[in-house]
């Protein structure tokens, strides 16, 4: 096996060495150093250890928990770096003196937007995802992770696509799509990772030694089948070179658009939410040390979301060359989604009964119920959003962007420093996390600047829409693009203060997880023996 590593790797070397030479622009020369030095440096790690005796490998009775951990480090940095971006590219907007001349054209607000954007959904949501997906997934089937160290291959090969990613958009490699912005060879890489990671989460399930498979797990394979079937179909591009970035979108017109907004709205309806979802219905029993609310609802809760949330795209499209019939269908669909989603936090939050004083002495709890909170008002937002004379107000204004962080931070970001709060002692052999005073200053200098970060885009966005529609007595537009960047510099001022308290209270949480991992030895977990009555709320 390690001779095939050995010519698999030589060959992709030897590969990289020839695109740095032929490549014909900076983003693909510089990947292809990139790739060329990765795969040089572990064709000789692989020969270093070729014919030598096997290293101890931990036993099958305990839990494959390396690659969490490591996820759960990950995920705190990519955070830390995606929210730094996004604070400065806010201040951006508020002092454009910020687009520095000397960083032309690298640190433009172009480029570092969908930087930004990247980072805090793939980066920290996507190895949010992966860590606690692998441990949920070994707790509820009683089984060790299949395929042995093809985990580690998944955590690594997902972090070189984000270095690609990343250094793609700031060298000006992008498809300039929404949430699809890596380019064909970057989405050829991905697809790979991501395929791998089904295979690893579906052979867990299969080889479960539970009867039962617990809701939580069908959320997260929901999750990561459908963006593999999304991103497959809206990145088929075909590359103007092989030695070159730029590539050639297969649909055209309104077809791409189409194609773009079913992928777009089903990266926030499948990653971010159905993902997320699994992390709620998992973390917050055992945070609350209760089952689940009511079982049966959620199964109608995920059934009603995947039907319901994959047509919701079309939304995006109102008044544009999409047929209407379509754009209605994706309003209906929006529509129709609210009540389910309210089901499903009313489900998490209803989980506390009996546990409701846990609120005012567990600060990681607070933030289990902030995050659901969010979750509701995303969701309810989102469906008035989507209806089409909503939507002639609120669409390409900072109404949207509101609406898009409240969910992002509120939900997103808050249950998943929960989850590394409850993770990070665990995995490390702790009682608690170091310090809980921080804990509670995290939660709220989140809180404050989610808020800040909302309500001044929200006040934004409802301007910037009236100012748009705004015309006089003879027809003519009152106001100037100007006229509106002007009047909107004092909520971007508020904005960039609530993503400096959003990005203090995350460099809290590293300081604390620094402090309960330093000095700790990783800590394993036995793989128990099948119960034969598991109760689905275990």
């Amino acid at each position: 096996m390690d001779y095939v590593k050995l010519i698999l790797l030589g060959f992709v070397t030897v590969f990289a060495a020839i695109g740095a030479s032929w490549a014909r622009d900076l983003a693909y020369q510089v990947h292809a150093v990139l790739i060329m030095l990765v795969a040089a440096g572990m064709f000789i790690w692989v020969l270093r250890n070729t014919d030598e005796k096997p290293k101890a490998v931990e036993p099958d009775g305990i839990y494959f928990d390396g690659v969490i951990r490591a996820g759960v480090i990950a995920t705190a940095f990519w955070g830390i770096a995606g929210f730094l971006v996004g604070t400065f590219i806010a201040f951006q907007l508020a002092f454009p003196e910020l687009n520095f001349d000397w960083g032309q054209p690298f640190t433009n607000f172009g480029r570092l937007r969908p930087l930004h954007t990247s980072a805090v959904i793939f980066a920290f949501g996507g190895n949010a995802l992966i860590a606690t997906s692998l441990y949920v997934v070994q707790r509820t089937s009683g089984v060790r992770l299949w395929g042995g160290k093809t985990a580690w291959f998944v955590f690594w090969g997902y972090q070189l696509f984000i270095v690609l990613a990343a250094t793609g958009y700031l060298l000006g490699a992008t498809q300039s799509k929404e949430y699809a912005e890596p380019e064909w060879y970057v989405d050829i890489w991905l697809t790979i990772i991501w395929l791998t990671y089904l295979v690893v989460y579906m052979g867990t399930i299969l080889n479960r030694k539970e009867r039962h498979i617990y809701v939580a797990n069908w959320f997260f394979l929901s999750f990561i089948i459908t963006v593999a079937m999304l991103h497959v179909i809206n990145n088929l591009s075909i590359p103007v070179s092989i030695w070159g970035s730029k590539s050639v979108q297969v649909f055209s017109g309104v077809q791409d658009a189409m194609t773009q907004w079913w992928y777009g709205h089903n990266a926030v309806g499948f990653f971010l939410t159905a993902g997320f979802l699994g992390m709620m219905y998992y973390f917050v029993p055992k945070q609350a040390g209760r089952p689940v609310y009511s079982y049966k609802l959620s199964i109608i809760h995920f059934w009603a979301l995947i039907f319901l949330y994959i047509w919701a795209g079309p939304h995006h499209l109102h008044y544009t060359a999409l047929p209407d019939w379509a754009a209605t269908l994706g309003m209906v669909m929006s529509i129709v989604l609210w009540m389910p989603s309210w089901g499903g936090m009313i489900n998490g939050l209803m989980t506390l009964q009996g546990a409701w004083d846990k609120l005012r002495t567990d600060p990681i709890m607070r933030m289990f119920v902030l995050s659901l909170g969010f979750y509701g008002m995303s969701t309810f937002e989102g469906p008035m959003m989507s209806i089409r004379a909503v939507n002639s107000l609120s669409h390409y204004t900072d109404w949207t962007i509101g609406h898009v962080h409240s969910g992002a931070l509120g939900w997103n970001g808050m249950i998943t420093f929960a989850c590394i709060y409850f993770l990070t002692p665990r995995l490390w052999g702790r009682d608690k996390m170091y310090s809980m005073a921080a804990i509670n200053w995290h939660f709220w200098l989140a809180t404050l600047g989610i808020v800040l970060y909302a309500a001044s885009m929200w006040v934004s966005g409802i301007m910037e829409g009236l100012m748009w529609r705004e015309v006089d007595n003879q027809g003519f537009l009152v106001n100037s693009f100007a006229d509106t960047v002007s009047a909107k510099f004092p909520m971007y001022v508020v904005r960039g203060l609530g993503g400096v308290l959003f990005l203090g209270g995350a460099l809290t949480m590293c300081w604390n997880m620094y402090m309960t991992i330093r000095g700790a030895k990783p800590a394993t977990a036995a793989v128990p023996g099948a119960t034969q009555h598991a109760t689905p709320a275990e």
